[in-house]
């Protein structure tokens, strides 16, 4: 089976420069930014193929061959409950490691490698958190905008992605995340 990524780009490991503040990758969903930390992100990549798979929630686009490695592919923008759109020049998979798992997430955009320093993350408002939203942890204020920082472990969390996708579409899936090969 061909490797289904057209072009990658591998994510520097984040350096040891200012104490006082984090790496994260940033990308859009619609109009909003949201950012993950480097850590947590193995590649940047353009599939070209997602082959689907039968009965898993919509969110789950399917899965892809990765260089032998046969991975879940999430839609973020079917996730977080906005309508999905066809795949653009623009649109990015970020390749992310949760637990001992990798998964791709489908997004608009990625826009860039950033340094946010401490100061200017704010943790997510406990009515944000309180109503199941623990998979944000914080907001960060850069140049005017306000980026929504994620917990990928959270978010991707099969029980998780489960819950969030009923809080916004509020309907229950009764299907869960299909297991990759070990």
């Amino acid at each position: 089976m061909a490797d289904s990524s057209k072009s990658s780009a591998a994510i520097p490991s984040a350096t040891e420069g200012t104490k006082n503040s984090s790496q994260f990758v940033g990308f859009q969903i619609a109009d909003q930014e949201y950012a993950f930390r480097i850590e947590q992100v193995q590649e940047i990549v353009m599939l070209d193929r997602v082959t689907k798979t039968p009965q898993v929630p919509d969110y789950c686009e399917g899965v892809s061959n990765l260089r032998g490695s046969i991975i879940p592919i999430i839609n973020l923008r079917t996730l977080f409950g906005l309508e999905p759109i066809a795949a653009e020049a623009e649109t990015r998979t970020i390749v992310v490691k949760v637990s001992e798992r990798t998964m791709g997430c489908t997004v608009d955009a990625v826009s860039q490698v950033v340094r946010i320093p401490d100061d200017c993350i704010q943790p997510a408002p406990d009515p944000v958190t309180a109503n199941g939203a623990e998979y944000i942890t914080g907001f960060a204020k850069l140049d005017g905008r306000l980026v929504v920082l994620l917990d990928i472990d959270k978010l991707l969390d099969v029980q998780q992605l489960n819950q969030i996708r009923q809080a916004s579409t509020g309907r229950e899936e009764s299907a869960s995340l299909p297991k990759p090969p070990e």
